[in-house]
């Protein structure tokens, strides 16, 4: 029978929590105590008491998809009247704008365009790379991997192998949602299954390049696919060891298909907590202002979270569903400070540039 006192036992052991256990912790753990839990594995992890974050902007470079997902309140047809391509020139205008704000790390991201081939992305990635040599270049998601690929004729290792040729240094992992075949199917039917996601990771791994795990949740899973898709990553965690992170999110279903309602504050704390309990072999937990808010950030960096993200320069897919939160990088300083933490800045390889 899982008690607080059985899973105290083995965290404390270090000894990993079996699914019981962690769907025990998700639906029926008191919330203050979980809390707990994961602020003592957090402490443990991190002693020096740093909260970290890194300047970066989020370029979508097209609106145009052929997924179609029905969370997405972001993409549009190619024929809309609102959907567009930005060329090379905006593209560098923007990551200049970046590197103007002392930031370090490029996350770009759009739709499954039906008209990109690899060379697109290569010729980009040799600009960016040329011209801003500070800038990392962490972009891309499993799903636009395996659209590139295909589109271009070439298998997908070939396209990872290329584009990191061409200057992609890590990959986001955006499109994640829930790593559970039946909940994909029932919310973004068009998009790569759980087996791709993962084999992408891994190959990006395999070619040394580091990646970031996620889970949007609040869609239509249950808690038992939660914890799933936790156990997922802990094992390809286990395997490679190329996570350098895991963030979770809230769905939002502002002008979407989908619809529905977004998961409540509780439910957020709880899902994080969780994810640093189980995911013992991953070190930085990242809070997601984006969808949450300040308050509720600052809240998360006592439930296991060690780390708040990127600065957002700016952010178009989560806005388009009607959430819209925005923090300037002093901000950010004040709700580390505001927690009792250290603020400092990093890369994306959370190697420390700055202390505050």
């Amino acid at each position: 029978m899982t008690t607080l006192q059985t899973t105290k036992k083995k965290i404390a052991a270090n000894t990993p929590l079996d699914h019981d256990e962690a769907l025990w912790l998700l639906t029926q753990a008191d919330l203050l105590a979980l809390g707990q839990l994961a602020d003592g594995i957090r402490a443990r992890k991190h002693p020096d008491h740093r909260v970290t974050f890194v300047i970066d902007r989020n370029v979508n470079y097209t609106n145009v998809c052929t997924s179609k997902c029905k969370f997405c309140a972001f993409y549009r047809n190619p024929d809309d009247a609102d959907s567009y391509l930005l060329d090379y020139a905006t593209i560098l205008e923007k990551v200049q704008g970046l590197v103007q704000h002392g930031g370090t790390q490029l996350l770009m991201q759009g739709g499954l365009h039906p008209d990109l081939r690899i060379e697109w992305f290569e010729e980009l990635f040799k600009l960016i790379r040329a011209r801003f040599p500070s800038v990392q270049i962490h972009s891309l998601s499993p799903a636009e991997v395996i659209h590139i690929a295909k589109q271009s004729g070439i298998s997908m290792a070939d396209c990872l192998a290329r584009l990191k040729a061409a200057g992609l240094a890590s990959v986001p992992g955006g499109g994640a949602e829930v790593l559970v075949d039946s909940v994909r199917l029932a919310i973004s039917p068009n998009k790569i299954g759980t087996r791709d996601w993962l084999a992408v990771m891994e190959e990006a791994h395999r070619l040394g390049m580091r990646t970031t795990a996620t889970m949007m949740f609040g869609s239509s899973e249950a808690p038992a696919d939660i914890v799933e898709h936790l156990f997922v990553i802990r094992d390809l965690q286990a395997k490679t060891g190329g996570f350098t992170a895991f963030i979770p999110w809230t769905y939002q279903p502002g002008n979407t298909e989908l619809g529905g309602e977004t998961a409540s504050g509780v439910a957020y704390l709880r899902v994080l907590a969780l994810a640093r309990i189980v995911l013992g072999n991953i070190d930085n937990i990242q809070a997601s202002w984006v969808t949450q808010g300040a308050m509720m950030a600052q809240v998360a960096l006592r439930f296991g979270a060690n780390d708040l993200g990127g600065t957002m320069l700016e952010e178009n897919v989560v806005a388009a569903a009607g959430c819209d939160f925005s923090l300037s990088i002093e901000e950010i300083i004040e709700i580390a400070r505001g927690a009792g933490f250290t603020p400092a800045k990093r890369n994306t390889l959370y190697e420390i540039l700055e202390e505050y």
